[in-house]
């Protein structure tokens, strides 16, 4: 078993003396945040870990292959849910359920449909229209016929479930 010595520096004075005061699992137990005391100028501060997927390799449509990047999958999520009321924990919820399915395959490599798919599951739930922003980009409607189908699919679902609840 590998252990990692971890040296945190206060951001204020640079020391590595600092004692953890506080620590509490976050994001559906994904994380931990550790609350900081520098021991030289007792500046405190909070830091945060989580978990990260190495090893995994996306092959894309066209064959080739290239490492997985959380800041593109986050760049992706940006486009989606611009100028979409979402607070910056609940972002970081959906990426951590997207990168956990990831990790559930179990897979050293994944095609960028798969994860195309997997985005488009957890937009669903999380905001409609971050979720017809993406697909209208990941699946490239070439006309309005496309984009139409894809939100009638979406409003077709939400007019059963009303019709349930009566």
């Amino acid at each position: 078993m590998l252990y990692f010595i971890i040296i945190m520096r206060c951001p204020v004075c640079n020391c590595t003396d600092t004692k953890v005061t506080d620590s509490r699992v976050i994001s559906d137990g994904m994380g931990i945040k550790r609350r900081r005391e520098c021991e030289k100028c007792s500046y405190r501060f909070s830091t945060r870990e989580e978990t990260e997927i190495f090893d995994l390799t996306l092959i894309k449509r066209d064959g080739r292959r290239e490492p997985y990047s959380r800041a593109k999958l986050v760049a992706g999520l940006e486009h989606s849910l611009h100028k979409l009321p979402v607070t910056h924990e609940s972002v970081i919820r959906l990426i951590q359920k997207i990168e956990r399915d990831l990790q559930k395959k179990k897979k050293s490599e994944v095609t960028s449909d798969a994860l195309g798919e997997i985005v488009m599951k957890h937009l669903k739930r999380f905001n409609k229209v971050a979720y017809i922003r993406f697909a209208s980009v990941y699946r490239s409607f070439q006309d309005v016929s496309g984009f139409e189908a894809e939100l009638q699919e979406l409003l077709g679902k939400k007019k059963k479930k009303k019709k349930r609840a009566a």
